[in-house]
């Protein structure tokens, strides 16, 4: 299935179409391996929103351009100074109101997760209702070798997704981890073979698609509320002073040179 309508819609980063009841959000930065920059996030949250006024739209796939889904947030983009207006603090939390508004979408998300998922990536996915994966599909969460936290309320969502411990053990040693491994410990519904991922996502989109969209968003609100109950991302909003304090912390940011150094020399 084609998007048949849509196009770029003023974004720069990104591309929102919609077919049917089906809407897609696409990040379009390819040659970069879809990075998540303080542009591309601020876009997510206005595509959220475009396409909860499509009231017709029930079901939305998340995805990337190209051989990856996303390389997680820009550290370039980042270390740029705050625009006129905006704090440190506000470039700091907009991770966090973005997964917000994913998450708090009134249709369903579907993440089609290719190539690398990675740190910021890995969150957004994690704020989908159901992810989907190619089998060579590549996960990792590095913030913590760059010497920063998992922020923008990635920690709450992997803990109800995974648990403590898996969580734990991902976060502090910063591995990476595959496709299988990822549905094993229940972070993806299924896996596919990569030349059917597009072919296997959009038939599940067009199947609840064709379900009744009240009953679809009684659900979905009941999950939520459920998982918000076990375990909230309100505190989430903590998450970019936590950012700050690393930002400031010597031993932190001398982590970050030791890590971008030892990935210079891979590359």
């Amino acid at each position: 299935m084609t998007p048949a309508s849509g196009g770029d819609r003023g974004f720069e980063t990104l591309r929102v179409d919609v077919t049917g009841r089906i809407g897609y959000v696409t990040l379009c930065r390819p040659q970069k391996l879809n990075p998540l920059g303080r542009l591309t996030l601020r876009e997510l949250v206005a595509a959220a929103s475009l396409l909860d006024a499509e009231r017709a739209v029930t079901v939305v796939i998340v995805r990337g351009e190209g051989r990856a889904f996303s390389s997680g947030f820009d550290l370039g983009d980042f270390a740029a100074p705050p625009e006129e207006g905006e704090s440190l603090t506000d470039v700091a939390d907009l991770g966090r109101v973005m997964a917000e508004a994913v998450g708090g979408m009134r249709a369903v998300t579907i993440a089609s997760i290719q190539g690398h998922c990675v740190g910021g990536g890995l969150v957004l996915a994690a704020a989908c209702d159901i992810r989907v994966a190619s089998d060579d599909a590549r996960f990792s969460i590095p913030e913590v070798d760059l010497g920063i936290p998992l922020a923008w309320g990635g920690i709450p969502r992997l803990v109800r997704e995974l648990g403590p411990a898996v969580t734990m053990d991902l976060v502090l040693t910063c591995r990476g981890f595959d496709a299988a491994e990822a549905h094993s410990i229940r972070f993806v519904n299924r896996v596919v073979p990569n030349d059917r991922l597009s072919q296997e996502t959009e038939a599940l989109a067009e199947l609840l698609s064709q379900k009744s969209p009240l009953v679809m968003r009684q659900t979905k609100q009941q999950v939520h509320a459920a998982t918000e109950a076990l375990l909230s991302t309100a505190g989430a909003t903590a998450d970019a002073f936590a950012l700050g304090a690393a930002a400031a912390d010597a031993e932190s940011r001398a982590a970050a040179a030791r890590y971008l150094e030892a990935r210079a020399k891979r590359s």
